[in-house]
């Protein structure tokens, strides 16, 4: 047994400072995914500040028709609300596929901004780990790794970004806000989740004691008409193999805008940016939207059991981009 103690933080300010002050303590949110990893002997801090109290739960509408929404507002709260519902629906439907009834009730977004990947031998506490122990070795390279990465890895680490919401949140541009000793800080969503490199285990920007308090979505009208479309191999609560959170404006069968990201095949949240270059003032039509696809996995590193990922991820969004710009189409 390891011992391990217990706050309840009342204000931003003092939690931040109790984290910062100790450097073997960690804030606890909906603790969905950290009381595994404790349990586990993975994540090993002695010191844990419940942050479940502070005023950070609230879903705002802002006038330009974007939405902030707290840090420990619950993932179930964010996908019933009005305004997400209406003008943010891949959000929506990333949330409600990202975890089962009972976790979302639990689960925050900013403890979902943090969560740690589902790497088999990131989470046996054993097996080298270049996130949990930095220099040595990533296991998962010659090891069993069919629903690993292949955007955005390198030699150290190839394992892939868990969530569902952050990658509709990528596609979206939103903006991370925190507060930590230096004062606030705001992330453009691109620059909060790094790729790994030789420092597998630095995933985000942030310092010791840094707090997600709100995640900024801005309004765009390509959010209309958007979607969430999720491959995985049961369709009960699994991780994705491939995902695409995609939002397409189109006038006279032309796409004027597009917004793309993948989930379940990258590092991080993955932006498809050559997928939207290709496609901005192209024809909707699936020769299109197939060159298109092949165009960003082009650059796919895979291994004999994750090679698949590469026509699935491209075979996703060629169907999501088809739902969009068809509705009459068959799913």
């Amino acid at each position: 047994m390891r011992p391990i103690s217990y706050s309840r933080a009342g204000d931003v300010a003092s939690a931040v400072a109790t984290v910062t002050a100790d450097p073997t303590s960690d804030f606890l949110a909906g603790g969905t995914t950290e009381i595994d990893l404790l349990r586990q002997n993975v994540l090993l801090p002695r010191r844990l500040v419940d942050i479940n109290d502070l005023p950070l739960t609230q879903v705002e509408d802002r006038p330009d028709g974007g939405v902030y929404i707290g840090a420990v507002a619950r993932m179930s709260d964010v996908a019933e609300a009005p305004g997400v519902r209406e003008r943010f629906p891949m959000m929506a439907e990333a949330l409600v596929l990202g975890a089962s009834a009972q976790l979302r009730h639990m689960a925050t977004m900013g403890g979902n901004m943090m969560q740690r990947v589902r790497c088999g031998y990131f989470r046996d506490a054993v097996s080298p780990c270049n996130k949990r122990d930095p220099g040595s070795g990533c296991s998962a390279l010659d090891g069993f790794n069919r629903g690993h990465a292949v955007l955005g890895t390198s030699d150290s680490c190839i394992a892939t970004h868990p969530s569902d919401v952050a990658v509709a949140l990528m596609a979206l541009d939103a903006r991370i806000h925190t507060e930590g000793a230096s004062g606030r800080r705001v992330y453009d969503i691109d620059d909060f989740f790094r790729l790994p490199g030789g420092t597998p285990h630095l995933e985000h920007p942030l310092e010791h004691g840094e707090l997600i308090v709100g995640i900024e979505v801005p309004y765009t009208p390509v959010a209309d008409n958007s979607l969430y479309l999720k491959v995985r191999d049961r369709e009960s609560y699994e991780f994705a193999l491939a995902s695409v959170a995609v939002g397409v404006t189109t006038t006279d069968g032309v796409i004027s805008d597009v917004r793309l990201a993948l989930g379940g095949v990258a590092t991080k949240p993955w932006r498809a940016r050559r997928v939207e270059e290709v496609l901005r003032g192209a024809r909707a039509d699936r020769e299109t939207f197939a060159r298109a696809a092949s165009e960003e996995l082009a650059l796919a590193r895979t291994t004999p059991l994750n090679a698949f990922k590469v026509e699935l991820a491209q075979r996703t969004m060629v169907r999501a981009l088809e739902t969009l710009t068809n509705p009459e189409r068959p799913s």
